[in-house]
């Protein structure tokens, strides 16, 4: 299912959004605006975990399409989210150990769409972003996934950490990509598997590496010591397909 993306403004539309259960994924308020129906609204956003910030009247009316925005705008996302058990109910029906993508705090929307689409192609059943500091289901996105969204279920969850707690019981390893770790080559990445891919800048984050079962590094023979994001998850999900081939 489908949602067209939405800027929604006014205090009233943006309230309404919030109470029919349509997903929003950032609310921007007046700076210093505290009186009742904003508050009401504030209150909203902190129960869905939407991401919220407080901006200047410029802002505002930077962002505002209509010039009637009364101190909030929100941006609704382009698409549906699933829930992680959506997810592994995919993988039970094709009768597939299960295969994730984990994005810590992925905020380039391009190279979520690159990322979303990649998992498409490598057989993964879908993706699980966090609700903070990182990029949601934009019309850029879906932009850059080229078609992909409308076929990988893409969760997004309170905790990275939580959630690979709970998949841990549930028998999944964790894989996570770092310069520090061992060859790729050298793991084994096969079974039910969640790839985990950090931050552009800062990479995968100290809480979310402990809980990681492997570190895997992608050997690098060029000048430059990094790849981006996106082709570093490529680069590591197709060794996983590699071994989940070869090893049955």
């Amino acid at each position: 299912m489908r949602y067209e993306e939405l800027t929604i403004e006014g205090r009233n539309a943006v309230l309404e959004a919030f109470r029919s259960g349509k997903t929003i994924d950032k609310l921007f308020v007046l700076d210093g605006c505290q009186d009742g129906p904003v508050r009401t609204i504030i209150r909203e956003a902190k129960k869905q975990g939407t991401i919220l910030q407080f901006v200047s009247k410029e802002r505002l009316n930077q962002l505002s399409e209509t010039g009637h925005h009364q101190g909030v705008i929100a941006y609704a996302a382009a698409y549906e989210y699933a829930d992680v058990e959506d997810i592994l109910k995919r993988a039970e029906e094709k009768k597939e150990a299960p295969f994730l993508f984990i994005l810590d705090g992925i905020e380039d929307p391009h190279n979520l769409g690159a990322i979303i689409r990649t998992a498409n192609l490598a057989g993964a059943h879908g993706v699980i972003i966090p609700k903070r500091r990182a990029v949601g289901l934009t019309a850029t996105v879906a932009k850059a996934s080229a078609g992909a969204l409308n076929y990988t279920p893409v969760a997004k969850v309170t905790n990275i950490g939580t959630v690979i707690d709970e998949l841990k019981e549930k028998g999944m390893w964790f894989v996570c990509a770092d310069m520090g770790g061992e060859s790729m080559y050298q793991l084994n990445l096969t079974g039910s598997i969640g790839l985990v891919i950090g931050n552009e800048g800062e990479g995968v984050s100290r809480l979310v590496k402990e809980k990681c079962d492997m570190i895997a590094s992608i050997p690098m023979k060029g000048d430059i010591d990094s790849l981006n994001a996106s082709v570093a998850c490529g680069v590591l999900a197709y060794e996983i397909v590699r071994q989940r081939i070869v090893k049955g």
